[in-house]
């Protein structure tokens, strides 16, 4: 299996982050991305690449232009408004009866209107780190429509809150819809995206939500108690031509094996049905029992399960680093899941 890596990661490096009305020392920095790099060198996953520089404009495949010129540039107006001397965060939010049709012109309007919530903050590097793990998206996409049976996505930040024009969730780019527009681009008819993250992939669900090329299903925490809370629930299942083409499994606080693997089968007999010429997967461990800011109970054995279980599938696949907040769950947890994946056929 391909890992495609890039330490240009290391430039999005968070200052704080906002936890149950508290400042804390961030969830989410480069000590992910390196404790799952080190993990998967230890197991002998497979070898490391760097991705292809691809440029802007593939971004434009699933983004806005006026999202990816703010993204792009939010960090230097934000320096050039206030010193650059904090991360930049929002200010307001949108809500359902204001003003849509007109982006803000202080970076404060901007961030506020582009942005979903006040816990993913832009620093210097954000740009650089999330252009770089998108083209480790695209990479490994690319390896895949080529030919080979799997390749992993090591990037940082990850990207499956983030939508069409808004950023969320620590996710700046929508990595893995780039990744299944990737493959469809190169011939796919049909992509699956299988996301067993512990938080519901709001991002791809609104990407795909009316389309019927693309199935989305995820397993993750209730969100009428759990991070997105407004996505995610049982009755969404896409619109138009995407009808049917969406499944949401939300499971209760605490959940462990016992539920989590019925759950499983019945996503990979959905998306047997759906009948793709590929995955992708948004992967996350912070399905652990020892994840900080995640509530199920899985253990780091069930993980060779889900990965057999995926490769049962039979289908190329692609594979994006995704949640996972303790280190030592990243470091054995991810090469577990692979691992199973790779003696799964």
């Amino acid at each position: 299996m391909r890992i495609i890596y890039s330490d240009a990661h290391e430039a999005h490096v968070p200052r704080f982050d906002l936890i149950d009305g508290e400042l804390r020392e961030p969830a989410e920095g480069p000590f992910r991305a390196h404790a799952v790099l080190q993990g998967v060198t230890e197991a002998g996953i497979g070898a490391v690449e760097a991705p292809r520089d691809f440029g802007v404009e593939p971004l434009l495949s699933v983004h806005s232009r006026a999202y990816v010129d703010f993204l792009a540039s939010a960090w230097d107006d934000w320096a050039a408004a206030y010193g650059g001397g904090a991360d930049a965060l929002p200010l307001a939010r949108v809500q359902h009866d204001m003003r849509r049709d007109r982006i803000p012109r202080s970076i404060d309007g901007r961030l506020s209107y582009f942005s979903f919530d006040i816990g993913s903050p832009i620093t210097p590097g954000t740009w650089t780190a999330a252009l770089a793990s998108a083209h480790c998206a695209l990479t490994a996409a690319e390896r895949v429509a080529d030919g080979e049976r799997a390749a992993f996505a090591l990037g940082r930040p990850g990207g499956h809150h983030a939508g069409v024009d808004y950023y969320a969730g620590y996710c700046y780019l929508a990595i893995e819809s780039l990744a299944a527009e990737r493959l469809i681009a190169r011939g796919a008819g049909r992509v699956a995206i299988l996301d067993v993250d512990y938080h519901h992939g709001n991002g791809p669900q609104s990407i795909f939500y009316r389309r019927g090329d693309v199935f989305y299903g995820s397993i993750h925490g209730d969100p009428a108690d759990e991070y997105p809370f407004f996505t995610g629930y049982a009755d969404e299942t896409g619109e138009g031509a995407g009808e049917g083409a969406t499944l949401n499994i939300p499971l209760p606080f605490g959940t462990g094996w016992d539920a989590y693997e019925p759950a499983l089968r019945r996503l990979l007999a959905a998306v047997r049905a759906f009948g793709p010429d590929a995955l992708v997967i948004a992967m996350g461990v912070d399905t652990h029992k020892d994840d900080p800011i995640s509530r199920f109970r899985l253990e780091i054995d069930h993980y060779p399960r889900i990965g057999a279980a995926i490769a049962n599938l039979g289908l190329p696949t692609v594979w994006i680093n995704g949640g996972g907040y303790d280190r030592e769950a990243l470091r054995r947890g991810v090469p577990a899941m692979l691992s199973g994946f790779e003696g799964g056929l």
